[in-house]
């Protein structure tokens, strides 16, 4: 009864590397267990389990690419269960904007937006900083527009065209609600459409193998608590295999402080509570190859005055090309605002204090959907001025010099080009001139973890040896390669939709 509780409440409330892993995702064979393999081969031997419960494809985490390697198990007629640790579902998926990026959609054709599969590429290299294995880059861009019609195909409304920051022309494509929790709540009533259950409070605590070192299933604890961390031992056989997506460790503050010291707990985290990497480290103990685990990315859109995700990305992800950053203490710009994510949370960090979002009545009411604009305002983290004068007043930023920049910013919009710091000014922006105006405080909070497990094209997570472990896969968040340096916003979504969809289809292929 609490598993369904639990689905039913969510329901209703809501280079090189590149060359070495495409040769890798050619490779169909599983790693034999050889002398050659320098590390341990799983936790117990089949003979020594007693199985609680047994599936073909057991699926971890119950997200974006979760949900979709479910649906896509289901639907090739293999049996599949899904668990999930928390007792909502979801996970980061629920949280986020609803925004998938891609090349080609009905709303770039529409908006008359010139795209191409090498430019969205080039833009996801260059803000990777070229640390992306370009073959995953390539498969996920190839597979973006295909992404948003099987969303489209199982009842999911994409309403707007957006920009990201970071990328070249608008090519996000944003839900009804802009929200994530409109795909997942989709992906759901799909995989219940075919048969699916899902188990919450279910977490992964090892993973199993036999003597030849194939993973054949799971020991975990149902009626999982999160904050004692008890529950009641279950061992899942896994006849085909198991798919780890999980997503990543931003509120492990042990775990990524190892990988970057500097993400104390000083910094929250825009991720929900369960984001704390257990299923990677498990995997890691089988030999798995981890790569980019230092680089973890903070969002540069978030509010100190409000917990986790908040309004204010929706709101200040809107504005930029539209609308300007400040720095309150000189009321000047003092970053390209359409500039990636970490070229804006490095410069706020450099300053060492929370910065300001602002955009007046015209561009806001055009911009930000009334939900967030709504909410935001509720909560008090967006707040609503007369005039620029009394914004200044509201923040103590210096009057002269800042309407002075605000006229700037004017004069570069009417000419459509930043003398100053090269921001691209948007199709259709207008200068900020007409009251009320709208504001927002700004500081960093850790969002995403770009690093994670090696795996192929096929979904396989691969060992020291560049060779797939077994029936073992792995999408999304809790994977690694795909975006290097920083990931540009909009993209994991498409990266969870498409490998979490491979991981699927090639795990139904297994043989039992």
């Amino acid at each position: 009864m609490q598993e369904k509780l639990g689905r039913r409440e969510f329901l209703k409330g809501i280079g090189t590397a590149g060359t070495v892993l495409a040769g890798a995702g050619l490779l169909a064979a599983c790693a034999p267990n050889s002398s050659e393999q320098q590390y341990s081969l799983g936790t117990a031997a089949d003979s020594s389990v007693e199985w609680t419960d047994e599936t073909d494809i057991l699926v971890v985490g119950s997200g974006f690419a979760a949900l979709a390697a479910a649906i896509e198990v289901k639907q090739a007629g293999v049996d599949v269960k899904v668990i999930e640790k928390m007792p909502t579902l979801g996970g980061n998926s629920t949280i986020n904007g609803g925004d998938l990026a891609a090349v080609g959609t009905k709303l770039q054709l529409e908006a008359g937006v010139s795209d191409s599969f090498e430019l969205m590429q080039a833009d996801m290299l260059k803000a990777g900083k070229n640390y992306n294995h370009v073959e995953r880059v390539k498969t996920v861009v190839e597979n973006s527009k295909a992404a948003v019609e099987w969303c489209e195909s199982i009842g999911v409304e994409f309403t707007k065209l957006n920009f990201h920051g970071g990328h070249s022309v608008p090519r996000t494509n944003t839900t009804k609600n802009a929200t994530g929790s409109d795909i997942v709540r989709a992906q759901i009533e799909k995989f219940e459409e075919l048969g699916g259950e899902i188990q919450t409070e279910t977490i992964l605590k090892s993973i199993i193998t036999n003597d030849s070192g194939r993973v054949i299933g799971i020991a975990g604890q149902k009626n999982y608590d999160i904050n004692s961390g008890q529950g009641t031992p279950i061992y899942i056989k896994a006849n085909k295999a198991v798919i780890l997506a999980t997503g990543g460790f931003s509120n492990d503050v042990q775990m990524r402080q190892i990988h970057e010291p500097r993400l104390t707990d000083a910094l929250t985290s825009t991720n929900h509570a369960g984001a704390t990497g257990e299923a990677l480290r498990e995997a890691l103990k089988l030999g798995a190859m981890d790569v980019h685990m230092d680089w973890i990315q903070l969002g540069p859109w978030t509010s100190p005055d409000e917990p986790g995700f908040g309004y204010t990305p929706q709101f200040c992800e809107r504005l930029v090309g539209h609308g300007l950053m400040v720095d309150p203490k000189t009321g000047k710009r003092f970053v390209n605002e359409t500039g990636d994510r970490k070229v804006r949370a490095d410069a706020m960090l450099s300053l060492g204090y929370s910065t300001l979002v602002i955009g007046d009545d015209v561009t806001v009411q055009r911009q930000v959907i009334p939900r967030i604009l709504e909410g935001g305002m509720a909560a008090g983290v967006i707040l609503k001025f007369d005039s620029l004068e009394a914004l200044a007043d509201n923040f103590s930023i210096p009057k002269e010099e800042f309407l002075a920049e605000v006229q700037r910013w004017n004069s570069f919009v009417e000419k459509g080009t930043d003398d100053d710091f090269a921001a691209l000014i948007q199709t259709g922006a207008t200068p900020t001139q007409t009251a009320p105006y709208y504001a927002a405080k700004l500081w960093p909070k850790v969002h995403h973890t770009m690093g994670g497990l090696v795996t192929n094209l096929k979904a396989q997570v691969l060992n020291q040896n560049l060779e797939p472990i077994c029936g073992l896969y792995a999408a999304g968040e809790v994977t690694g390669g795909t975006h290097g340096a920083v990931r540009l916003g909009s993209c994991a979504v498409t990266d969870c939709i498409v490998f979490g969809r491979i991981a699927g289809q090639e795990a139904a292929k297994e043989q039992a």
